[in-house]
């Protein structure tokens, strides 16, 4: 199950004041070499095309369109950074928005240029604090999530599931797949021992998501 009725109030309202913040997009980055130096703390968010990751990051800073939404999934091909606006000197905390996997119709070798970058930044960057990995609740961890989750596992980047569009199956149904999911997970080395539900549309889980990453600067 999630940890969310154990999340305090005091733990909730660090979160709010986390997000409460106007934010704004600084880059995107291409390839390794146009990364920002390091410095705040940051987390990450990776998932399947049309996982509802944007969505998601737009719910959590509660701006609608700072992180881009589209029909046409793997439209995000670059790291794009977020930081709190106003803040470039000494941002605190920066969201990551890592480009979608498991596109089929995209190009090969675009495909591949993609995983090298995300790879390669996961491996690579120190201030990495957590990944948090997207999860459709109507589909649950596909082969694909796996693969990631793998090489998170190789990499040694601390990384917690989240479950996306939990409104769209059925409260017995959620509950099952997060005990499924909890079950996966369990032997798997970087994955973080508690899973978070959320639904962008409906709001819910944000809350809980926000004292979460309050909890790792």
């Amino acid at each position: 199950m999630s940890d969310e009725a154990e999340i305090s109030k005091a733990a909730l309202e660090q979160g709010r004041l986390l997000f409460a913040r106007k934010w704004e997009f600084i880059k995107g980055v291409p390839s390794m070499k146009f990364l920002p130096p390091e410095g705040p703390v940051e987390i990450s968010f990776a998932g399947r095309s049309n996982v509802g990751k944007s969505s998601l990051i737009n719910a959590l800073v509660n701006q609608k369109g700072l992180a881009r939404t589209s029909n046409t999934p793997g439209r995000t091909q670059e790291l794009n950074y977020f930081i709190p606006e106003g803040s470039a000197d000494i941002p605190d905390l920066a969201i990551v928005d890592m480009p979608g996997y498991g596109y089929a119709k995209a190009p090969k070798s675009q495909v591949e240029a993609w995983t090298r970058l995300v790879f390669s930044y996961l491996r690579g960057r120190s201030t990495l604090r957590r990944v948090f990995v997207l999860i459709d609740s109507r589909h649950g961890i596909k082969k694909n999530d796996e693969e990631v989750l793998d090489l998170l596992d190789k990499a040694a980047v601390s990384y917690q599931i989240v479950l996306t569009k939990s409104d769209k199956i059925k409260p017995p149904a959620l509950e099952k797949l997060e005990e499924e999911t909890l079950a996966k997970i369990a032997k798997r080395a970087a994955a973080f021992p508690t899973l978070i539900a959320t639904s962008s549309e409906k709001n819910k889980g944000i809350a809980e998501l926000r004292a979460e990453i309050a909890t790792l600067i």
